[in-house]
């Protein structure tokens, strides 16, 4: 199966946050920075503490929210010039091969370490830090999709 696709910004910036989101230290520390905040809300309605730790606390949420859903991803897509271009992207049984008019790279699905599906892509991740964004877009229709889908699954284990 070969498909053709380029990134849409929106849709890349979408899928950009899903994989800052789905980052455990991420989620963790979200997680953390709620739970304080709840904490310090709950501590001053009892009259525990003063505005400033509640003011802090949120403020901290504010943020990390800021930076997780727009500066992060923003940032990221701006340095990628991968983004920018057009490419093709052949699946076979032993691995999948990405094709650019510089050239093209075959990788064997045992180098992927996990995947990820996000509404409009599929996340190959090769390591914790380093991955690649194959649009659904690219596929001719829905069939196309649910082959690629199952094709990934049986070869990658999901993230």
């Amino acid at each position: 199966m070969t498909i053709y696709f380029g990134y849409d910004k929106r849709q890349v910036i979408q899928a950009l946050r899903y994989h800052f989101i789905s980052r455990r230290e991420i989620r963790l520390m979200l997680i953390l920075v709620n739970v304080f905040a709840l904490a310090t809300i709950i501590m001053y309605a009892m009259k525990k503490i003063t505005p400033m730790p509640f003011f802090v606390g949120s403020s901290l949420w504010i943020v990390l929210m800021i930076s997780f859903w727009f500066i992060l991803p923003f940032m990221v897509y701006r340095k990628a010039v991968t983004f920018k271009h057009e490419f093709s992207m052949t699946f076979r049984e032993d691995g999948f091969t990405l094709a650019h008019e510089r050239g093209s790279k075959f990788w064997e699905w045992t180098k992927l370490s996990n995947y990820l599906e996000s509404p409009h892509f599929f996340h190959f991740y090769f390591d914790s830090r380093s991955f690649l964004l194959v649009p659904k877009n690219g596929c001719k229709d829905a069939d196309e999709v649910f082959a690629l889908r199952n094709l990934i699954r049986e070869k990658v284990k999901k993230g």
